[in-house]
Order: structure tokens, then sequence, then C-alpha cells
């Protein structure tokens, strides 16, 4: 319900500016990686909320800062009306926005921030680091060793980390044995780090991931090593953790966010910059919703599902 008020709020937030409205019959669509099924929901919302009647171009950067320049250059001499933007790097894309801006084509950012964008559109990235963090410290009595397994670092992913940072910090007993490893926010990645820190660690009571693949990945290295005992929570809410919760895993709780809903906004978002409205705020924040194996079964998941 609250998701719900946030998106109802960010459709009424909206104050007339200056600019001239224009008609929205394409997209730019750049993100992270469509081999992570967040995107995938997401970029259903995007072409769900566009309609049939606009042409949705979505390009997969691969986190790569150059890669994702080009297919912003690329975006900006086909003409497209509006650019969404999963930024790389959220400081290093701002002359790549401006090019944008400068040909009249608003940029919106979801998921993450992008230096210069009109607006932003993302989950309450510290308060979903923060549920996920504190539930995994009640779970083992606020004492024993953890590790937060970090990930590609634009700011959704620095976000989490400080909303986990300041609740371990709260408790004397908790002791992070690592946090800056990039486990490049796929299962893969999470698989790999996870083998490391079950082979230097031998006492190790919790592991914090930041995304849901990589929480997966985390799991099968546990089970491949012969490791229990260990929390794992993450954030996403995505559909593989929602398996993972009602089955046999480490996998104890996740932070939701809605991709789908996210992308359905940022459309609604960029739709009144086009018609000369900007947001009150705007930065347009999603909350949170932790999911456990006690309440897994009445979450509705991803929108999309």
């Amino acid at each position: 319900m609250l998701k719900k008020l946030l998106l109802a709020g960010a459709a009424l937030a909206l104050a007339t500016g200056s600019a001239s409205a224009k008609d929205l019959k394409s997209i730019g669509v750049t993100l992270g990686s469509l081999g992570n099924p967040f995107f995938v929901a997401m970029t259903k919302g995007i072409t769900d909320k566009a309609g049939s009647g606009v042409k949705v171009v979505t390009a997969s950067a691969e986190y790569d800062l150059n890669k994702q320049g080009t297919q912003m250059d690329n975006f900006i001499a086909s003409g497209v009306d509006l650019i969404l933007l999963n930024a790389a790097d959220p400081k290093a894309i701002a002359p790549a926005v401006k090019r944008a801006q400068a040909a009249g084509i608003p940029v919106v950012a979801v998921d993450v921030a992008a230096a210069g964008a009109d607006a932003t559109v993302m989950t309450d990235n510290i308060k979903a680091g923060e549920i996920s963090c504190q539930f995994l410290a009640d779970k083992i009595n606020h004492k024993g060793n953890v590790v937060i397994e970090n990930g590609p670092q634009v700011s959704s992913v620095i976000d989490r980390v400080k909303g986990c940072e300041q609740v371990f910090a709260k408790d004397p007993g908790i002791k992070i044995l690592d946090k800056g490893q990039d486990a490049k926010g796929s299962r893969e990645g999470g698989l790999a780090a996870m083998q490391g820190y079950l082979t230097r660690f031998p006492d190790l009571a919790g592991v914090f991931c930041i995304n849901d693949p990589q929480a997966v990945g985390s799991d099968l290295a546990a089970k491949q090593l012969n490791r229990k005992n260990i929390v794992i929570t993450a954030v996403d809410g995505a559909p593989d953790i929602v398996t993972a919760l009602k089955g046999n895993t480490l996998v104890q709780a996740s932070a939701s966010q809605d991709p789908y809903a996210m992308g359905q906004t940022a459309v609604e978002i960029g739709q009144g910059l086009l018609a000369g409205k900007k947001p009150e705020n705007p930065i347009i924040l999603l909350a949170p919703q932790l999911i456990t194996r006690d309440n897994v079964d009445q979450y509705k998941g991803w929108t999309s599902h």
C-alpha cells in the first residue's frame, strides 16, 4: 500500500514548468545488464507503460561506462524523445547526460542516481540495506563474524552497503571481515566471492549480499563446501529468492524492490517532463519491504508477475 501511495504521489506531485509540450514517440533505455531478471522486469514495466504506439529501444551496458556513453550518443543521434538511464557510473556519466539534454532530450535515472539527470526513480536503498542487515543481526543474536558481499559501485549498491554498515555499527559483537569485494551483481559472481570467503573464514555467521543473484550464488557455494549455519540476506525480492526462501537454503530474507513499478514510474515522470512539467521532488523513492520465510507466502512478487 505504501508503494502505491508513493507512486500516486509521484504522479500527482508534478509542477508545471516552462518547456513546451512534446509527444512521446520513442524511448532509449540503457541498463546495467539484461542478464539480470531485475532489469528484464524493469524493461517490461517501461514497455507496458509506454504502450504500443511508442518505440522502446533497450540496450545492455554491462556496467561499462564507455559502452553506455556510446549507447547514449546513439540514442541522441536517432532522435529519441526520452532516455531512461541506469548509470554504470553515477558521476562519470554526466557528460553524456548533458549531451542528451543539449539535444532537447530529458533523462530520467532509474534504480541508481546519475549526475545531472532531470529526475531519478529508485528504491530507498539505504532503507533496504538497513532492514536486510537488521534481520541478519537479529538472526545471529547480534554477535559473530559477517561479510558484506559488495557489487558494482553504482549508487544503489553504495547506499545498500551504507545502510547495512549503519546497522552493524550499532552491534559491538558483530565484526565485518570483508566488505570490498565486487561480486558483479550476478549469480556467478556471488558463487566465486562466497567460495573465497568460505576458504578464508572458517567462522562465518552471516553474509549480506547486495542483490538476490549474488545471494543465490553464495548459497550454492556454501552447499558445495558443505558449510551450514550461515545466515544470508539480500536485496531485490526477485522470483529466484522467493524459491530460495521456500526451499532448503541459507537465504533467510530479502528487502524487495519493484523494478516493474520503477520502470512504469520513470516513463510517467518522463511524459510529464515532455509536457513541460517537472516533479516537485526530482528524487522519487520507492519503499522496500522485507521478505522472509515467515511472510513469503503472502508476498505478491514483482508487479509484472
